[in-house]
């Protein structure tokens, strides 16, 4: 569910583009100075920088070995069929369920985030699960259609078997959540997966690992690779059946020149700018309250965050008045009474930085916070108005708890504005009487009327976006096919009435058949 700051020179997971990825492609965990590469890294804490656990930087023969034993496993695995998957599936997500809270401990030391936010990522992780093992066969199973009427003499039926093979490259921000949206609808599909989690939270990526295996141990169905760089993007050349990558838009870009070497598909969500636009008949209390919980919540991590307020100049002033009130409220700590943590990845607070001082400079007004919110490793909440639509604020994805709100003259302005992106992930608009009206004319995959990144957790709905911020989906219906290849069937149940296709027609046969189309089609 998102991404950071400045991309990573390849395609893995350490991603620090606005899009808390993962890096796949260069040395981002080479050793500075050193020509010896390592062979090991930690995880750290980044509250405190102590280690949480060592991991091994696999290169690209062990990456290999994995897809390798996956092949293997996934036959195995789609030979159980939609029901043995769904049953399977069934007892890791009980297991899941159970385990909670160990699990949301991981995840809370691997990012610093407050536990009940790291609950509430395993829990949807969970519903998910539960709705793809649930609607694999229904969704993906083969099925009749309508041959038509020249081919009445056909039954034609489609299918969607699995790819064999996905390999997943996933973001730190959202360890279980993100990556779990590609995982759990590939499993479901009938596919094996190599996972390679983010050098940020590679605890979080075994812990899946290890609870799949309680339950399902007769083949390594769902196996984890841990590195930087170079381990993504050998596994975007493993020759895989499919890579499903979340990061930034930049080395969403190398993903896919290294996977077009095989002409690997790709599934790519990168980073967003997303708006939120209020109406002049907008709940108000209930606007602000998701504009600084959409902006602040996960330290502002959260690539489908709200990052962009459109407020229209009648109720600007009530508005911001609000969202004030609530933003000092809002406190970032270690500590379990914090409303947030730190910054997940270090080079993400000189963006945030970066961005804030632009702002300031080009006379933008605080109205939360100021360069002093930037104590690492934490951001203090900070609200800006009056933000140059030119500025790195409104133009690049901030991946940090800075939001901006600026006066609109109406809807109008503020669609314009909020369309004025290269990116087009998720969006948000708050009105009484209008939301879906203005929700279709904005450029993005998603938009939440009256509340914010709603549509995430609705297992029913896709996820994903357009432009800069990448293509294919997630969830839902559309996120099952996205991990299977449609096959189509035709099978002669009789004789073709009038035979076309054969060397022995004739002309009295073709005549015939451009009769009846002129008969059918022509009128």
């Amino acid at each position: 569910m998102t991404q950071t700051g400045t991309p990573a020179e390849s395609p893995s997971s350490s991603d620090t583009g606005p899009s808390a990825g993962s890096s796949a492609g260069s040395s981002a965990g080479s050793s500075a100075g050193s020509s010896v590469p390592p062979t090991e890294f930690d995880s750290l804490d980044p509250r405190s920088g102590t280690v949480v656990g060592s991991y091994p930087v696999q290169d690209a023969a062990e990456v290999n070995a994995a897809v390798a034993r996956a092949a293997v496993a996934a036959e195995w695995w789609a030979a159980l069929g939609f029901a043995g998957r769904r049953k399977r599936l069934g007892e890791w997500r009980k297991l899941l369920v159970k385990r909670i809270d160990q699990l949301a401990e991981v995840v809370t030391a691997e990012t610093g985030k407050p536990l009940d936010d790291a609950r509430l990522e395993l829990v949807l992780a969970v519903d998910h699960l539960a709705w793809a093992a649930r609607n694999a066969q229904r969704v993906l199973g083969r099925r009749k259609v309508g041959a038509g009427l020249l081919m009445s003499n056909q039954s034609a039926t489609l299918a969607y078997p699995p790819f064999g093979v996905v390999g997943v490259i996933g973001p730190w921000n959202y360890p279980v959540f993100t990556p779990m949206g590609s995982i759990a609808y590939a499993l479901a599909a009938g596919n094996a997966v190599v996972f390679k989690p983010s050098e940020f939270t590679p605890g979080v990526g075994h812990a899946l690992a290890e609870t799949f295996a309680e339950v399902i141990s007769e083949q390594p169905v769902l196996q984890v690779v841990t590195g930087f760089g170079e381990t993504g993007a050998a596994l975007c050349r493993s020759g895989v059946g499919k890579l499903a990558f979340t990061g930034s838009t930049a080395t969403g870009k190398r993903v896919m020149a290294a996977c077009s070497e095989n002409l690997t598909p790709v599934l790519i969500e990168c980073g967003g700018k997303d708006p939120l636009i209020v109406d002049a008949d907008a709940d108000l209390d209930a606007a602000a309250d998701a504009a600084v919980w959409g902006g602040m919540s996960n330290a502002g991590q959260t690539c489908v965050g709200v990052e962009r307020v459109y407020v229209v100049e009648p109720v600007a002033d009530e508005f911001l008045r609000r969202v004030v009130a609530r933003a000092h409220a809002v406190r970032a700590g270690g500590e379990a009474t914090a409303d947030f943590g730190p910054m997940t990845m270090p080079a993400q607070i000189d963006v945030v930085a970066g961005q804030l001082r632009d702002a300031l400079d080009r006379g933008a007004h605080a109205l939360v916070g100021g360069t002093a919110s930037v104590r690492a490793p934490y951001i203090e909440p900070v609200v800006l108005t009056d933000v140059p639509e030119d500025s790195t604020a409104i133009t690049q994805e901030t991946f940090g708890p800075l939001l901006t709100v600026n006066r609109v003259t109406d809807t109008e302005d503020a669609i314009t504005r909020a369309n004025a992106t290269a990116y087009g992930l998720g969006a948000s608009v708050f009105s009484a009487k209008r939301g879906e009206e203005i929700a279709a004319r904005l450029r993005c995959g998603m938009v939440a009327v009256n509340g914010v990144i709603t549509f995430a957790g609705v297992p029913a709905l896709p996820f994903g976006g357009v432009g800069d911020s990448g293509f294919g989906r997630i969830h839902g219906e559309d996120g099952l096919r996205e991990f299977a290849r449609a096959q189509a069937v035709t099978r002669q149940r009789f004789a073709p009435p009038i035979s076309v296709m054969t060397f022995t027609r004739g002309a009295r046969s073709m005549r015939r058949l451009v009769s009846l189309v002129r008969t059918v089609h022509g009128r």
